[in-house]
């Protein structure tokens, strides 16, 4: 896409901002297959340009063996051609989750977007609007405009009307590495007229990189949501109703008050269609309640999130200036999607090397989920060249059973 001067200035601009890591020498460019990587003491991070995402992640597990986490494909090509698109590892935008009846007003003026989701007899292409539309951004190639040994920026420039959304937005997503520690930090700009932004990450998770030999799912392992005593009521295609509800203790969502196995989640009350229409599992968008707590600093307060394998001993804590939390037991796979050569298990014919229903956890950090169709909640998700730029960051720690590895 040709820039123009505007764009070139608040790139400029976005640029000066303040990031969590150094961007300003040049990495060694893609491998073979198409990635970039940063890397730091027990942890290595390769990432391509198609929806600025991230591709593997390698940690090392209780006994000492690399493990890759996330799930992805082998090359950076197959991201643009494997029709079924997860939207692995990718950031969504401009406005990521779901969007009701693919329409929000700004200012008295009714937007309507391109539905992509929950196709009907009277709305076949679809009732709503999920990650930014059929050609959201993790369905795009961003532009790597730094690379050094231990972070890496990419960038895009939405322009005006794409996917229905109004006015230009200018992006730069930047990934960085620490001693067992993954960063990232989205700042983005509506340069020319208002409109929403929510950004996230939606990594897929397998914290035994899918080489359990007593389980190819990811339901043996353990989350913590301490601050997440609520979550946002939804309809069975999981667009917000405008309710808030409690997570009652000891039912399916209630991650809150205790430690729980997902496992034990599906055997509690509140389990069946909690994540929609016919469908058991998660995909809530819990909040997180630190307002009570006053000024406080969200890399030191505590994890919004913490997950854990028994089985690998990886234990993973994640850190977030964001107020929801989107958690989805990749329910939606049934076994058609291939593992990378880095993941599972080889020539065992009873763990195929595919992701299984329930294989995997996505967790979104991010605001209120359709935040700009429920103005009550008082969400700021409506940006525009005034308003300066709009920033979302997280924190992702790695470590064996809970203990920080030594240095």
């Amino acid at each position: 896409m040709k820039l123009t001067g505007n764009s070139l200035a608040v790139l400029a601009a976005a640029a000066a901002l303040p990031l969590t890591a150094s961007a300003a020498s040049s990495g060694s460019g893609p491998d073979k297959d198409g990635k970039y990587w940063i890397r730091a003491k027990g942890i290595e991070a390769s990432f391509i340009p198609y929806g600025a995402s991230i591709s593997n992640l390698f940690i090392n597990d209780r006994y000492g063996i690399q493990r890759d986490l996330v799930g992805g494909f082998d090359n950076a090509t197959y991201y643009g051609i494997d029709k079924q698109h997860p939207h692995f590892g990718g950031v969504p935008g401009r406005y990521a989750n779901r969007i009701k009846n693919s329409t929000f007003v700004i200012d008295g003026k009714t937007y309507h977007t391109p539905p992509n989701e929950n196709p009907t007899k009277a709305a076949p292409n679809g009732s709503d609007t999920l990650h930014g539309g059929p050609d959201g951004w993790d369905w795009r190639n961003f532009t790597v405009s730094a690379h050094t040994a231990t972070s890496i920026t990419f960038s895009i420039v939405d322009p005006d009307g794409k996917e229905g959304f109004p006015g230009e937005v200018v992006s730069h997503i930047t990934y960085t590495v620490q001693e067992n520690q993954w960063d990232f930090k989205m700042v983005a700009l509506a340069t020319t007229k208002k409109t929403p932004i929510m950004l996230s990450s939606h990594t897929y998770w397998n914290l035994d990189g899918y080489a359990n030999n007593e389980t190819q799912t990811a339901l043996n392992h353990t989350l913590h949501l301490p601050y997440s005593g609520q979550r946002v009521d939804v309809d069975g295609f999981l667009i917000p109703t405008g309710d808030i509800l409690a997570n009652k203790k000891n039912t399916a969502n209630d991650f809150w008050s205790q430690p729980k196995q997902l496992g034990k989640g599906f055997q509690q009350s509140g389990i069946k269609e909690n994540c929609g229409n016919n469908c058991t599992g998660f995909d809530t968008c819990y909040l997180v309640n630190r307002d009570a707590l006053g000024p406080f600093d969200w890399r030191t307060e505590g994890p919004v999130a913490s997950l854990s394998s028994p089985w690998s001993g990886i234990h993973l804590d994640v850190y977030s200036d964001q107020t929801a939390f989107q958690v989805y037991s990749c329910n939606g796979q049934n076994g058609t999607l291939a593992l990378k050569k880095t993941q599972g298990l080889h020539n065992n014919k009873h763990f195929p090397r595919t992701i299984p229903k329930y294989g995997c956890l996505v967790m979104e950090v991010e605001d209120w989920i359709d935040g700009i169709n429920n103005p009550e909640w008082g969400r700021k998700q409506i940006w525009g060249p005034d308003d300066g730029p709009y920033v979302v960051q997280a924190s992702y720690r790695f470590s064996i059973d809970g203990k920080k590895k030594s240095s």
